[in-house]
């Protein structure tokens, strides 16, 4: 069976960095690269974290139905899945990694079902999902302040995934999720 394993979480949570761990372990995963209209920040590049579509090349995917799902994550800035990402992944014989928002994340499951794992990684609480974000350096208060309150919003929604992992200290959270996904991955 083709398989998907998506991990969703607020963001700041930690799931891009569970996700490059579980891509440097020998599980047969490989990464679906998002579509977004938003600008690369730092040093991100075009087809490696995302492919960066202006809004025009974005909802001309849009209405020729390129993507599996994609929505409005924050004001004017839109993220989807590609259905060519998932072809081609599957088409190397490997399961797809999904790193999407928590909403899409919840979406995606909708459409795969049981074929997929849907992980949701949790903050230990919101005020050290605060200081993560403030060290991360890269938004402004306004945006850490937007993504506080959209994460308050994003963590009710923890239940709806197949199982949860805790991000508190990294090393834990790096073997619950791997051994989650091999569990998953090899019935």
């Amino acid at each position: 069976m083709r398989k998907v394993v998506i991990f969703s979480a607020p963001s700041g949570a930690g799931k891009s960095t569970i996700v490059r761990h579980l891509l440097q372990q020998d599980l047969g995963l490989a990464f679906s690269i998002s579509a977004t209209s938003r600008r690369p920040r730092g040093d991100e590049q075009d087809g490696k974290e995302y492919y960066f579509l202006s809004e025009a090349a974005f909802q001309e995917q849009v209405d020729r139905g390129a993507f599996l799902e994609w929505e409005e994550v924050y004001p004017g800035c839109r993220y989807g899945t590609l259905r060519s990402e998932v072809e081609r992944i599957w088409a190397e014989g490997k399961s797809v990694l999904f790193d999407i928002d928590v909403i899409g994340g919840l979406n995606l499951k909708k459409i795969f079902g049981r074929q997929a794992l849907a992980v949701f990684i949790e903050p230990p609480s919101v005020e050290i999902l605060y200081e993560r974000l403030v060290g991360r350096g890269t938004d402004t208060p306004e945006k850490i302040r937007e993504r506080i309150d959209k994460a308050n919003y994003e963590m009710g929604f923890a239940g709806r995934f197949d199982t949860i992992v805790i991000n508190d200290q990294l090393e834990d959270a790096l073997v619950d999720a791997e051994q989650k996904v091999r569990k998953f991955l090899a019935v």
